[in-house]
């Protein structure tokens, strides 16, 4: 194999049993996770928060009703705040910079980790460690991401000389050794509201699908309209409905401010 990739992921100091082959996590087996604060940035008090574990009670295209794991609190926010997270510790939907802040919630310690997908490599991954805090020196940073790469015979690695039938199998081995890694890996890391136990979330959201929007035929009712029959008629969905409500809210309470600066 010269300086490939070795087949086996064991070494001489280090026998661990083997998966038999990939297992891809299952598809019903997952939670929602809410990536930001929501509302953030006003002064109300927020919703949802980052790090919740969320049940979707329907899905209106761009927005999502959720209900929080943690409060029992509803709210209606844009999908793209949501990831999902498969067997405790797979994540999709996940970018570096959100991982960092996942990872460093309370509750999570040196050796909390996840998986995500990978920005730069399309198709690829990568694990996110949170490193300890003892650390004094200017360059650190808390949270250490490695690179997994991708075998052809869809094995994985993060250091050549150990390949890995599946992504769980390379979990369980950097859980007994860290051979190279900052820490060993210790607790996924930990989704508020879930006791961090993945469950079968049942059928998908209910869609709720309204036509495209002609915004030079929408008006004021279709938005601020009181009685229940006119809301369920308007073409604008009530997730929308309450972005653009909470958005006056807070462009009002700025211009209070303003005010008040200028006496």
């Amino acid at each position: 194999m010269g300086g490939g990739p070795s087949k086996d992921r064991r070494d001489s100091s280090t026998p661990v049993t083997l998966l038999d082959q990939d297992e891809p996590p299952a598809l019903d087996r997952y939670v929602y996770v809410a990536l930001y604060d929501y509302p953030s940035g006003g002064p109300a008090e927020c919703s949802i928060r980052v790090g919740e574990r969320l049940n979707v009670l329907s899905d209106e295209g761009e927005w999502w009703k959720v209900k929080s794991s943690v409060t029992g609190k509803e709210s209606y926010i844009p999908c793209t705040y949501t990831a999902k997270a498969y067997n405790r510790w797979q994540f999709t939907g996940l970018s570096r910079e959100k991982a960092e802040e996942l990872l460093q919630l309370p509750y999570n310690q040196a050796g909390s980790f996840l998986i995500r997908e990978s920005q730069s490599e399309p198709g690829a991954h990568a694990l996110s460690v949170r490193r300890s805090s003892s650390s004094s020196s200017s360059g650190y940073r808390p949270v250490k991401h490695y690179r997994i790469h991708c075998l052809e015979n869809g094995w994985h690695y993060i250091s050549p000389r150990l390949t890995f039938p599946s992504l769980s199998a390379l979990v369980e081995h950097y859980s007994e050794a860290s051979d190279g890694l900052c820490s060993l890996l210790r607790e996924p890391c930990f989704i508020q509201g879930s006791n961090n136990v993945p469950v079968i979330t049942g059928p998908p959201p209910q869609a709720v699908r309204r036509p495209t929007l002609n915004w030079k035929d929408v008006n004021s009712s279709m938005i601020f309209g009181t009685g229940k029959a006119e809301l369920e008629e308007s073409p604008v969905s009530e997730g929308l409905r309450e972005a653009i409500s909470s958005y006056l809210y807070m462009t009002e309470e700025l211009g209070e401010c303003d005010q008040n600066w200028d006496t």
